[in-house]
C-alpha cells in the first residue's frame, strides 16, 4: 500500500551508491502531437539529481531532431532535501501539494523553454508489490517478481489529469490530458537491468490502462511481449491485471510502431488494445539505456484514446544485438 509517507525521500542503504529515487510526469497534447516528459532521478546516496525534460512532436530518431531537449546527469540534490518540493539549477521545480496525489510541475530555462502543469489524481498509486491490488504478485509468479532488476523495489504508477501549458520558443500549447505518472525508489545500477515496456492508453477520465511488460530484444526484435505488472481504471475503480501478453512491431530501428495487446482484468474482463505510433524518440533517462519512446494512438474497441510507450534496452545490450546481422536485419519492419 502506497502512504503519503511515500510523498518523501525514503532511506536509502548506505551500502547501495545507485541507490535512486525517482519522480516521472509524462503528459502531452495529441492534436499536436506533441509528448513531453519530465523526469528527475536522484542519487541520494550520492548527492547528484539526474534530470531530463523533452518534448518531442516528429519522427525523431536523434535529440537534436526533437522539439527539445535538455538533460543533465550531475545536478547537486537541493537542501534542506524535500521531495515534495525541490527546485533544480535546470529550472524545473516539482511541489507536491496533497501527498501522491496533486503535483504542480514548473520548469524555465531562461530562454523561451517553459512548462506549467497541474496533476490531480484520478486514483490511488498503484503498488506493484502489494498483493491486495496487484494480482500478477498475488500469483507469486516469475512473472509478478517483476522489479525492473532492483530499481523498482520501491515503485507506484498512477494515472490523473494534466492541465496547464507548455512554451516552445515562444509557442504556447496547451496542455489538458488523462496520463500516467509514477515513482520509484531502490538500488539502480547503471548496467544489468532487463529490457522493459512502460506503456498506457488513455481513452477518458472514466478509461485508462497502462502496463509494465518484459520482452526479448535478441528475439525477433522483441516482438512478444509477456505482463509483469498493470490496470485499468474504470469510472474510478482500479482493476489489477492478472493475464496478459502482446506484441509489438519495432520499425526505425527498434522503436514500436504497432502494437497489439490482450490483457485480463482480476474481473475475468479481456482487453484488446491496438497501438499505432505518431512519434518517435530516443529518452536517455540515464547515459547508458535507451528509452525507445513513442506516443501512440490506441483504440479499445470503438474507443479511441492515446498515450506513451517506452521500451528502455541498456546500450551494450544494443551494441551487442546490433554486431549481429540477423539482429540488424531484424530491426527493419517485420
Amino acid at each position: 500500500m502506497i502512504r503519503d509517507e511515500d510523498a518523501d525521500f525514503h532511506k536509502p542503504d548506505p551500502a547501495q551508491p545507485t541507490w535512486a529515487e525517482t519522480n516521472y510526469f509524462g503528459f502531452f497534447n495529441a492534436q499536436e502531437r506533441l509528448n513531453i516528459g519530465v523526469y528527475a532521478l536522484f542519487r541520494t546516496n550520492l548527492g547528484t539529481v539526474t534530470s531530463s525534460i523533452c518534448m518531442n512532436s516528429g519522427r525523431t530518431v536523434t535529440h537534436w531532431e526533437a522539439d527539445y531537449c535538455d538533460m543533465r546527469s550531475a545536478i547537486p540534490i537541493p537542501q534542506p532535501r524535500n521531495l515534495r518540493d525541490y527546485a533544480l539549477s535546470n529550472g524545473l521545480h516539482v511541489r507536491c501539494l496533497e501527498p501522491n496525489r496533486v503535483w504542480t510541475i514548473r520548469y524555465d530555462d531562461g530562454q523561451g523553454v517553459e512548462i506549467d502543469v497541474r496533476y490531480e489524481a484520478l486514483m490511488p498509486g498503484f503498488d506493484i508489490h502489494d498483493p491486495d491490488l496487484d494480482p500478477m504478485v498475488a500469483s507469486a509468479s516469475h512473472e509478478g517478481k517483476f522489479a525492473w532488476g532492483t530499481a523498482y523495489n520501491g515503485h507506484f504508477d498512477q494515472t490523473g489529469v494534466f492541465t496547464g501549458s507548455v512554451t516552445i520558443r515562444g509557442r504556447k500549447v496547451p496542455i489538458d490530458c488523462v496520463s500516467t505518472m509514477d515513482h520509484s525508489w531502490g538500488p539502480r545500477p547503471e548496467r544489468g537491468a532487463p529490457a522493459m515496456s512502460w506503456l498506457h492508453a488513455h481513452f477518458s477520465k472514466d478509461l485508462a490502462i497502462h502496463a509494465i511488460l518484459g520482452f526479448d530484444p535478441s528475439r525477433e526484435n522483441g516482438r512478444e511481449l509477456w505482463l509483469a505488472h498493470g490496470y485499468v481504471l474504470e469510472s474510478g475503480k482500479v482493476f489489477g491485471l492478472k493475464a496478459g501478453s502482446g506484441q509489438a512491431v519495432r520499425v526505425q530501428e527498434r522503436y514500436p510502431e504497432a502494437i497489439t495487446l490482450q490483457l485480463t482484468d482480476n474481473a475475468d474482463r479481456v482487453w484488446e488494445l491496438k497501438g499505432s505510433a505518431l512519434t518517435t524518440m530516443p529518452w536517455v533517462y540515464v547515459p547508458n539505456s535507451i528509452g525507445f519512446n513513442a506516443l501512440c494512438e490506441w483504440t479499445c474497441g470503438e474507443q479511441r484514446g492515446h498515450g506513451e510507450v517506452m521500451d528502455f534496452i541498456e546500450l551494450p545490450v544494443l551494441n551487442a544485438l546490433n554486431s549481429v546481422p540477423s539482429t540488424r536485419r531484424a530491426s527493419r519492419p517485420l
